[in-house]
């Protein structure tokens, strides 16, 4: 088993059934950890892992609360060396019977999220030695099936942030990559 011991690592999404497991393991690990989490309610939940921190009612979606997060959890876990972007979501419709405000939810959700975060994390993550970003995508990224457009768009323009990302900060020591599961 990997070491994470001192190691500090954000969560985000990190109420879902994904995030949750995410932070159990890292936990076991020895990671410090940030779980946040849109949803304010997940802030009454006992956390029974050590060393964590738990920010919620944190709009991903919004630049400036990402980067308000971010700053605050690597001020509380003393730096920052991984972020995990698990935040997302799914929604299921027909391109024909459906509503383009599904397409930018989906974008919101699932691309926007990853994207603040990232840029919130970067100055900790480059200040550190082998910073890394994990994004977590899917299958439907690589094809889409009837009623999963807006979402396989979506987490297809996550896979083409990721590259991007990972191209651009190579040089500055942060490793950006992605995981495609499939259904969780």
């Amino acid at each position: 088993m990997n070491s994470l011991n001192g190691k500090t690592v954000v969560v985000t999404g990190g109420f879902g059934a994904l995030g949750w497991a995410t932070a159990r393991v890292l936990a076991e690990r020895g990671a410090r950890i940030a779980l946040i989490a849109r949803s304010g309610r997940s802030g009454a939940l006992s956390v029974p892992f050590d060393h964590t921190i738990v920010l919620t009612g944190v709009d991903l979606a919004d630049a400036h609360a990402a980067r308000a997060a971010l700053d605050q959890a690597a001020a509380q876990l003393g730096g920052l060396d991984a972020l995990v972007n698990i935040a997302g979501g799914f929604a299921w419709e027909t391109i024909d019977g459906g509503s383009i405000d599904t397409w930018q939810s989906m974008f919101d959700i699932n691309v926007k999220t990853a994207l603040n975060a990232s840029k919130a994390a970067l100055a900790h993550l480059g200040a550190r030695s082998g910073g890394c970003i994990v994004n977590v995508g899917a299958l439907a990224a690589l094809k889409a099936a009837s009623g999963m457009g807006a979402y396989a768009a979506s987490k297809a323009g996550l896979m083409r942030m990721t590259e991007a990302l990972a191209e651009e900060w190579k040089d500055l020591g942060v490793t950006v990559n992605a995981v495609l599961p499939s259904i969780i």
